[in-house]
């Protein structure tokens, strides 16, 4: 009976801590900036698979599911996002940082991140759409490269 007591004290003050949390305004400004400059894409298959697999993190096009609205989830995604947007933003290619790691990047499968695949399946790369997506971003960034350098360093699961 001690034990079921205990369980049920966790588990309001869990509830109420959920309840709390949603208090915190960070990370439901879910906020899409006009598009400044797209790159000259390749291709438009190039930019299809980009705008499949990188566009919710890496574009002002982002999607913002129901879950983005509810903590601590808000704060993980609008982290992705702010972060994505700094490293490369296809909305702002102009002002891209790390645009010529893309392609090396993603022909590594580090990008979509693991994190990112298992609430967006549809952002999975065949191993021939990541070559195509990798030769296309490579080609992309060859006819229009970005002005300012990047300012972050490897893009790691977790950062």
């Amino acid at each position: 009976m001690r034990i079921g007591r205990i369980l049920k004290i966790l588990v309001i003050v869990l509830l109420v801590a959920f309840l709390l949390i949603q208090i915190v305004p960070f990370g439901r400004a879910h906020d899409n900036p006009p598009v400044v400059s797209e790159p000259n894409w390749d291709s438009p298959e190039t930019r299809a698979l980009a705008e499949r697999a990188c566009f919710d993190c890496h574009s002002n096009e982002s999607e913002w599911p129901w879950y983005s609205n509810v903590a601590p989830v808000s704060w993980f995604v609008q982290n992705h996002v702010d972060e994505g947007r700094g490293y490369i933003n296809f909305s702002d290619w102009i002002n891209s940082g790390e645009v010529d790691e893309i392609s090396e990047v993603v022909e590594k499968g580090e990008m979509p991140l693991a994190s990112y695949l298992l609430l967006h399946p549809e952002a999975k790369l065949t191993d021939a759409e990541r070559a195509a997506l990798a030769d296309g971003l490579a080609a992309t960034v060859a006819q229009s490269p970005a002005t300012t350098g990047g300012e972050h360093g490897e893009h790691e699961e977790g950062e």
